[in-house]
């Protein structure tokens, strides 16, 4: 997996791709980060990286040579995907797509946003994290990174967790619980103390139902609404579909 990330400010990258689940993945190999410093390729003193809007307006624009430029001189993987407020909502099946294909690159903006000949004619696709806009792409870049990183084989230690994340069946996570068994009153479920695997495995299954269906109804209408095996199982457990 290659994965190439445009930006005028790498050292975020870096660092964030340093640590945790992302950082042990990098040094086992599971994919090959670059950070591509756009402006590495300016030419002036100031290595500037943006200009004034044609036709004026606030702000300043990622100008177009800069972002050609360090794309083609890289040679970066693609699809090559701007991160903008107007592109695709990520959501698990884009991230899914992302994780079994052989690479991508993202293009941090900033400012204003980049110049449109770039959007045009450099880049494949446009991903948005939400409807709401940052300051730059660099903080929707670490949550592709993440998400993606986080999916690819041997990366996460139980293989079986990523299966059972929120959104991976449609539905959100169950409740989790740990020990100890009572604290402040509070006591972890009888079900999951039981040993009683498929009892655990039926709960599981109704407690994410009745979360999604309560949370999220939304996910539940594209699902086609809940199938009469749904309705069984949250009848088992005593749950309803508002619950």
């Amino acid at each position: 997996m290659k994965i190439d990330v445009i930006t005028i400010f790498p050292a975020m990258i870096e660092e964030f791709a340093a640590h945790s689940l992302l950082g042990k993945a990098r040094e086992q190999g599971a994919f090959d980060l670059r950070v591509l410093d756009l402006r590495s390729v300016a030419v002036d003193p100031h290595r500037s990286v943006d200009d004034a809007p044609f036709g004026g307006g606030p702000g300043m624009v990622l100008a177009p040579e800069p972002i050609f430029e360090t794309a083609e001189r890289a040679g970066v993987a693609r699809p090559l995907i701007l991160l903008s407020p107007a592109g695709r909502r990520l959501d698990h099946r884009t991230v899914d797509e992302l994780a079994t294909g052989d690479g991508f690159s993202l293009l941090c903006g900033r400012y204003e946003g980049v110049d449109e000949r770039v959007r045009e004619a450099l880049v494949d696709d446009e991903i948005s994290v939400g409807d709401f806009v940052l300051a730059g792409g660099e903080v929707a870049a670490m949550v592709i990174l993440e998400a993606v990183v986080r999916l690819l084989p041997g990366v996460m230690g139980n293989v079986a967790s990523g299966v059972d994340d929120s959104f991976s069946s449609g539905l959100l996570g169950y409740p989790q619980y740990t020990r100890p068994a009572t604290y402040r009153g509070m006591v972890v479920p009888e079900v999951l103390r039981s040993g009683d695997h498929g009892r655990v495995v039926r709960w599981r299954r109704a407690q994410a139902l009745a979360r999604t269906c309560e949370l999220r109804p939304d996910l539940i209408e594209v699902r086609g609404g809940l199938s009469d095996a749904d309705r069984e199982l949250l009848e088992e457990f005593g749950l309803s579909p508002g619950a």
